[in-house]
């Protein structure tokens, strides 16, 4: 191993333009971008009902002239037929017109304009892994903080305090979902075979459904909502309710040989062994397979945990630091140190706003999905949901300056071989990293090939701030830190789980 130590310099970032659409549910920048496709889409939808409304005006015309006709001058055929003039035109929009108005291409032409355009648009839509994967964010976003189901098909965002449910966030704009949009979110974790959020999904679904119209836009219908939420309840052990539903299912598809099946199934499985008169199945969430610290690592996400306070604690200080160093004098970094175990050391405004958004525009080109040490290779992961570039030219002109600026307040030399190049991070719906050590735990990771040493410390610097969550967890410590923005976060990883 090389007898250098390594260090790992990266960039939080929210709120840049991507013009990568590959795996859009992985970064927010993607989704943003996503916004002005859907507004190309609407531009050709637009061309084609003012296309549509014409040839229908058209259409009108001839209806409305040929009703007109026969209110008029053929109310008498037999004196419609004494005028050749009158028989001739009869005759000509029976062979000709007619069959130009039946036989028009024009409905053809206008959609295949529609269909065209899209087909132009498909490769920057989103493709079936990022609606997949958005609906996974949702649901991460549920469990992570806690929120209402019921909260969230309203568009809001709820936590249940003291028997009552209280908004947690308010965004600035809101919306809310449809029917079809809970049936497709509880799709996607039935066919994960997850029915603890499937459940949940399928009932907001089955009641929006209820007493609307299906719309053509929709993938989902009420019956399949029944049927999926029946089975949903066998698989949790709830055969009562599973049973209600495919009842009621059965009064929307009586013919449904399956579900007649299964009620009979049902049946049987409640006499052998009857429910307990009040005693209400409890959802139970599954236990993680890969993470035994969810339970803290979320808690800390929706708090600080307990935090250090400087006024409990007078080793803990906010000062003007200039690590000595003759660049800082005029100049001192405003330092706040957060933690002694670990060492975390917090320099506000660290970087510029022009600085931030320069590096965010530097970053864009490379932005690409994030991926975790997988023993000797790399690949991407559920419990890393970002998009992440290494800025290898560090001589260009504000990397370079961020650079001489940590040595400054650090004292670390941070040009390769002895850190890392500058990363710039951007999660995605619900993106997350979840509990991971910085540092490498294995002596077949990755990091060993570039033959740096392991990484001592990190340096994250917030090229932008969040409107909720955001928050940087360390696990056995017990405290977050949230996001503030142009600041610099440092700190020792050997010591600390993040």
């Amino acid at each position: 191993m090389s007898p250098y130590v390594s260090l790992l310099i990266l960039v939080y970032v929210v709120n840049i333009s991507d013009k990568s659409f590959g795996e859009m549910f992985t970064s927010v920048m993607s989704v943003k971008q996503a916004v002005f496709a859907e507004r190309q889409l609407i531009d050709y939808l637009r061309s084609y009902l003012e296309n549509e409304m014409q040839r229908l005006d058209d259409i009108k015309r001839f209806f409305s002239r040929v009703t007109s006709l026969h209110s008029g001058i053929y109310h008498e055929p037999s004196a419609t037929i004494a005028n050749p003039i009158v028989a001739f035109k009869l005759v000509k929009r029976l062979k000709s017109e007619w069959m130009n108005v039946v036989h028009s291409n024009e409905a053809e032409e206008n959609i295949d304009a529609l269909r065209e355009g899209y087909r132009r648009m498909e490769g920057s839509l989103p493709k079936l892994e990022d609606l997949q994967g958005a609906a996974q964010g949702l649901m991460r976003l549920q469990d992570v903080y806690d929120l209402r189901v019921e909260g969230l098909v309203r568009g809001h965002f709820q936590q249940i305090t003291n028997g009552d449910p209280v908004d947690i966030y308010k965004p600035p704009v809101s919306d809310t979902l449809s029917g079809d949009d809970c049936f497709l979110v509880g799709k996607v974790a039935y066919d994960l075979e997850d029915y603890y959020h499937s459940v949940q999904w399928f009932e907001e679904a089955v009641r929006l459904f209820r007493g609307t119209e299906w719309s053509p836009e929709n993938e989902g219908t009420l019956e399949d909502a029944l049927d999926h939420l029946a089975f949903s309840h066998f698989k949790t052990g709830n055969i009562s309710f599973a049973l209600s539903v495919s009842q009621e299912l059965l009064l929307h598809d009586p013919v449904n040989s399956r579900v007649h099946f299964n009620v009979k199934k049902y049946e049987k499985l409640l006499d052998e062994s009857p429910p307990v008169k009040n005693q209400g199945l409890v959802l139970k969430r599954p236990d993680s397979t890969y993470l035994r610290t969810r339970n803290v690592y979320e808690k800390l996400c929706q708090t600080k945990g307990s935090q250090p306070k400087h006024f409990e604690n007078p080793r803990l200080f906010c000062d003007f630091f200039t690590n000595g160093n003759p660049g800082l004098l005029l100049q001192p970094i405003k330092r706040e140190l957060i933690s002694l175990h670990p060492y975390l050391v917090l320099f506000h405004s660290f970087v510029t706003r022009a600085e931030a958004k320069s590096i965010r525009e530097y970053a864009i080109p490379g932005l690409r999905r994030s991926v975790v040490a997988s023993g000797v290779n790399q690949s991407t992961a559920e419990y890393r949901i970002s998009k992440s570039a290494w800025l290898k030219e560090s001589p260009h002109g504000v990397v370079g300056k961020v650079d001489r600026r940590i040595t400054m307040v650090t004292g670390l030399n941070v040009q390769p071989p002895y850190a890392e190049y500058l990363q710039v991070v951007n999660y995605g719906i619900g993106g997350h990293y979840e509990p991971h050590f910085d540092h490498a735990t294995s002596n077949s990771s990755p990091l060993y090939r570039l033959k740096t040493g392991n990484r001592v410390a990190t340096f994250m610097i917030y090229l932008s701030s969040v409107e909720a969550g955001g928050y940087t967890a360390f696990i056995y410590a017990n405290f977050s830190v949230p996001v503030v923005e142009n600041s610099l976060g440092d700190w020792t990883v050997i010591s600390g789980f993040q």
